[in-house]
């Protein structure tokens, strides 16, 4: 498990709540997978799960992002972290890493707080999770355009995968 803060470049977007980044020096790099704390986002079969993928992606794909992998690996073996960003208002090259990618998630209407894991979050933390996906299901944003939107972990049992 990791534990230390990471800066590592993000180099692939799986879905709107996983992707792959590349940390090191030049000749010595290694690649994880990661996993968004905290968040649930719609699969990519699913409607609006393109639409998540294309939000994280607009969000982090190609730059540098601090990560906080406090957490277990997931089922998959993904590091469970969180993840932050430089906004997109901002060069990169003189912003700080403050836009946290699983609450602007949340605040787009893109995916869902895993309530689930409220425990391993700090209260302000919970807080502002709560909060963003309560705002934008009163906004209707994206997913919550949906008169009944399906959260992914009910999508997931009814769709299982081949193994």
């Amino acid at each position: 498990m990791l534990s230390a803060t990471l800066f590592c470049l993000v180099v692939a977007i799986s879905d709107g709540d996983s992707l792959r980044v590349r940390c090191g020096e030049p000749g010595a790099y290694r690649q994880l997978t990661v996993r968004l704390h905290a968040i649930d986002a719609p699969e990519l079969k699913q409607p609006f799960g393109r639409r998540a993928k294309q939000a994280l992606s607009q969000m982090a794909y190609r730059k540098t992002a601090r990560l906080d992998c406090k957490h277990d690996e997931d089922r998959y073996h993904r590091r469970v972290c969180r993840v932050q960003v430089a906004p997109n208002s901002c060069s990169e090259a003189r912003c700080a890493k403050t836009l946290d990618a699983g609450l602007a998630m949340l605040t787009v209407g893109m995916a869902w707080w895993s309530r689930a894991y409220a425990d391993e979050q700090s209260l302000t933390e919970r807080g502002q999770y709560e909060f963003a996906e309560f705002e934008a299901k009163a906004r209707r944003a994206g997913l919550w355009a949906d008169r009944r939107p399906v959260p992914p972990w009910r999508w997931r049992a009814e769709h299982p995968r081949p193994r």
